[in-house]
């Protein structure tokens, strides 16, 4: 029975997740970062260690096609929020015409406006943040700018979970978290590296 919260996509005309993922990363390699969607290892890995108990806003940078969303609508109770943000405009638009979830929001926008645009959502702060954001690839200065007000906005007790291709993340983490967890995920093309980093 589909409800009222659950994750639709849209059929007919509109393109296969896979063929929306591959246009974007066309249009936009640098921010995209990888030619193939996440796994679905990596994603149980990454949101394994999130308490979903406690979890009231949950925000996703760079959301692409939605990999991410349906698993953590999944876990997020009636009364939470996922706020994906995507400078994409065709993502954005890709997902709020997909995903039919009263639980969801799609934002064209900075990850590092994050704290703007969570308050806009009506929430002092988010309880996890998620990325899969091509640090090391940025223009100079944004990596940075998301780290900073990454942190601002969580909770403490709350975690800025990332997953990349490249170690060079730490670099981008290390300035704001006091507490940075690592692993790898082997099956995921190409593998990548975990991080979650936690608010004191």
């Amino acid at each position: 029975m589909t409800t009222s919260r659950s994750l639709e996509h849209a059929r007919g005309g509109a393109p296969s997740p896979r063929a929306m993922f591959f246009k974007g990363f066309l249009k936009h390699p640098v921010m995209v970062g990888s030619i193939i969607p996440s796994s679905g290892k990596l994603i149980r890995h990454m949101l394994d260690r999130a308490d979903w108990s406690q979890c009231k806003t949950f925000v996703e940078y760079g959301p692409g096609v939605g990999t991410f969303c349906q698993p953590v609508l999944d876990r997020l109770a009636p009364d939470a929020q996922l706020i994906a943000i995507d400078t994409n405009e065709d993502f954005v638009t890709y997902l709020r015409k997909t995903i039919r979830d009263s639980r969801f929001s799609a934002v064209h926008g900075s990850a590092a406006d994050v704290g703007e645009i969570v308050a806009a959502h009506g929430s002092e702060h988010a309880d996890y943040v998620l990325s899969g954001l091509p640090f090391s690839t940025l223009p100079p200065g944004v990596g940075p700018a998301i780290g900073a007000a990454t942190a601002k906005v969580l909770r403490p007790g709350g975690a800025f979970l990332v997953y990349q291709f490249s170690p060079k993340v730490r670099d981008f983490l290390e300035p704001y978290f006091d507490r940075i967890d690592h692993a790898m995920e082997w099956w995921n093309v190409p593998p990548a590296q975990l991080y979650w980093a936690w608010k004191g």
